[in-house]
Parts: C-alpha cells; structure tokens; sequence
C-alpha cells in the first residue's frame, strides 16, 4: 500500500504550552485512521497542521504528496476537512451552501452539487434554509460540503460529538460506507465504539503519540489471548487437570465458565478442549474472550504507552 499521510516530529507550541509535540504517523491508501485521546490532548490541533490551517512550530507533513507547511492553497484542493463547527449560511438552502462552497473548488457543475446532496440523504430537503436544520443534517451537509471536490483525503474532527444518538448512527453508517469506497480519513474521535466500527488503525495520542497500530496487534500485544469454556458443570478434576498442561498459563473461574490463558491460543486450543473432553467435561461453548478497545486504550493511557519498533 502507498502512504497518502506521513508527518514527521510535528510540533506546535501556544507560548509556553505545547499543544503537540513530535506527531509522526502514517496512513495507507484507502485507511481509516481512528485519532484518540482525551478532551486537550490536542487532536485538533494536529487536524489542523496535517491540513495546513496552521502552520506547526517545528516539523512538517506531507499529504498526497503535499508538504502542508509549503504548498497549502495546493493542499486545500486534495482534502476535504469537517471541523467541530462547520458554519454555513443560514438563510441560505442547503443547495445554495453547497453551490457556493464548490465554486470554491472550481467545480460549476450543479450534478456534482445534487450528487452529494442526494449521497447524504438531503435531496428531499435541499430547498430548505440550512436555519431549520437539526445537528445531524447539519453535520452531513458538512460531509458533503467536505466530498463535493472528490479530495483524496478526508479529515474528520469529532464527526459525531454532541449529536444525538439516532443523528450519530446515521453519521456513522455514512463514513461506514465511505470506508467501503476505498477512501482515506484521518478521524479523530474520543468514541472507542466509533472508532472500532470504522478504523482499520488506531493511533492514541496524548500531545504525543503513544502508540499506532492495528486493533488486532494492539489486543494482542496488550494481553494474553484467553479461551472462555463454558461447560455443564465445572469441578475441581477438570480445573487441576487444565492447570497441569504445561501450555495453559492461568486458570480462572466465572459460574459455569472456565477462562484460561494459553501460550499460543491457535495451536494449543485443540488439545485444551481433548483434554477437558477426555475428563468428562461437558463443553457447551467455547471461545476467545475479546478486549474492548476501551479496555486498550485505558490501559495505553494509563501505562503512557510503549516505544515504538
């Protein structure tokens, strides 16, 4: 896969206050990236140097082949970029806003303009004032606004925060499908559920970036993998007897279910279930306890991460 994003010790300072420092992330083709981390740790910040809206204090990005620091009316016209506020003229219809944001990008086709209006599901509604709207239409005529010039790269802040939760899903499905079409976006979130749903990496970021990588290494590399067995009834001769296999790691016990961590979870389950069969046990389910990637990121957060490879 080629880069479209790379950053390199991205830094910017507010006087004495360093907002982000030493930002290097990179994002494949066709990724979604998820950006977490706490309120302050300075994820729009970075959004805002990665799309050339504020020049960083020290370091450099290159989007698309863009430097962001160098080339930024260039830049503007590959990515699309949805803020925390997106503004829009409110006696204006929502047709009228977005007819007026694409001239911006040289677009006079009013087909590209009805194109989006009816992507986001506001055709029905594209003769009403923008005023009437509610958050939600809002927010996806800001999505639209942001894929009427067909950028190569989107950024999103905060897409769903302070929508209501029907409005959120709604936003959601329409990045989901989105992610389907192949494109690349940088979404910053501090919603773990959004950002499992729709990110193919994960970067948790706390001024600096703690840790980038996929969720799958990141369970794995968090925690031990674990079989949950489920069975008829549990006793102390299946227990000991799991206990005395020398790949099994620890043993725990939750009613009926057992929770066993073992060294290589793909290659030692097979013997695990045999020997509980061969003991009498009476499976009636098994299989691998999944971490959250709410329990990830608590632990990144707490434990302030790992140095990267």
């Amino acid at each position: 896969m080629s880069i479209i994003i790379e950053s390199f010790d991205l830094t910017r300072k507010f006087g004495n206050l360093t907002a982000v420092e030493d930002l290097n992330v990179r994002v494949n083709k066709g990724e979604i990236l998820g950006f977490l981390g706490p309120n302050g740790a300075g994820k729009t910040t970075s959004i805002r140097m990665l799309a050339g809206t504020i020049a960083p204090t020290r370091g450099y990005a290159v989007v698309a082949g863009i430097r962001t620091d160098k080339e930024v009316e260039k830049l503007h016209e590959v990515i699309g970029l949805l803020t925390e506020a997106p503004g829009f003229y409110e006696r204006l219809t929502a047709r009228e806003n977005l007819l007026y944001f694409a001239r911006f990008y040289h677009i006079n086709s009013d087909l590209q303009v009805d194109k989006y209006l009816k992507k986001m599901d506001l055709w029905e509604r594209r003769n009403h004032k923008v005023g009437t709207f509610s958050k939600g239409m809002k927010q996806r005529l800001a999505l639209a606004r942001a894929l009427v010039h067909e950028p190569e790269v989107l950024f999103l802040d905060e897409p769903t925060a302070a929508l209501d939760p029907k409005s959120a899903r709604e936003v959601r499905e329409l990045i989901m499908k989105l992610k389907e079409e192949g494109r690349t976006i940088f979404l910053s979130t501090h919603n773990l559920e959004e950002a499992e749903l729709l990110c193919n990496q994960i970067a948790v970021f706390r001024t600096r970036l703690v840790i980038l990588d996929t969720p799958y290494n990141l369970r794995n590399s968090l925690f031990q993998r674990q079989a949950i067995v489920e069975l008829e009834a549990v006793d102390d001769n299946i227990i000991n007897k799991v206990k005395s296999l020398d790949f099994v790691l620890n043993v725990g016990k939750d009613g009926r279910q057992l929770i066993i961590e073992l060294k290589d979870f793909d290659n030692n389950r097979p013997e695990l279930i045999r020997c509980i069969v061969e003991n009498n046990g009476k499976i009636q389910s098994v299989f691998e306890k999944r971490h959250s990637l709410e329990e990830i990121y608590l632990t990144l957060i707490k434990e302030g991460g790992r140095d990267e490879a």
